[in-house]
């Protein structure tokens, strides 16, 4: 898919660019650091590995246990809010600015293959999500929509970066 090549390309010219310094720097509209939040965007691919065998299970369901699922989970939005945070800070220690490329790489390339190998049938297949999680959330995503999602994260955030190169 080219919204995952794209973004890759993002990453690792990002990732050249910026010193340490700047990494370190707080981003713009986040309490993460510039390398936590980049991170976190690539998480956002990471999530949808684990988002798309529950939309194959829940779409073949009733929507009422969907809409459960959905309800159940917003109601735990204050601690997931803080595990997002805490957990992006956290594994940006290990997939740090030297291992996040290669962890994107390697995770949207797991998505393409899957992606490929979707029906048009099995792309239909459609979950209520917790909207409160996350903006890109719609009420119902589609199996397309979720394979969609995580480049719309990732532009997002990348708004959110405060990196001025050059200027460590």
């Amino acid at each position: 898919m080219a919204d995952y090549r794209r973004a890759f390309a993002q990453l690792t010219a990002t990732l050249g660019r910026a010193g340490d310094g700047e990494l370190r720097r707080v981003s713009a509209g986040t309490r993460w650091t510039n390398e936590e939040l980049l991170f976190h965007m690539v998480f956002g691919y990471m999530v949808v590995q684990a988002l798309l065998p529950l939309v194959k299970i829940f779409g073949r369901l009733p929507p009422l246990a969907g809409r459960g699922f959905a309800r159940l989970l917003n109601a735990g939005t204050r601690p997931f809010d803080v595990i997002n945070y805490w957990g992006s800070r956290a594994a940006a220690r290990y997939f740090n600015r030297r291992r996040m490329a290669r962890k994107l790489e390697r995770v949207t390339a797991s998505l393409a293959r899957s992606l490929a190998r979707e029906t048009e049938q099995s792309l239909a297949l459609k979950m209520a999500f917790p909207t409160r999680w996350d903006p890109f959330f719609a009420p119902v995503m589609t199996l397309a929509d979720v394979y969609a999602y995580p480049t719309r994260h990732f532009d997002f955030h990348a708004n959110q970066l405060s990196l001025r190169f050059g200027t460590d």
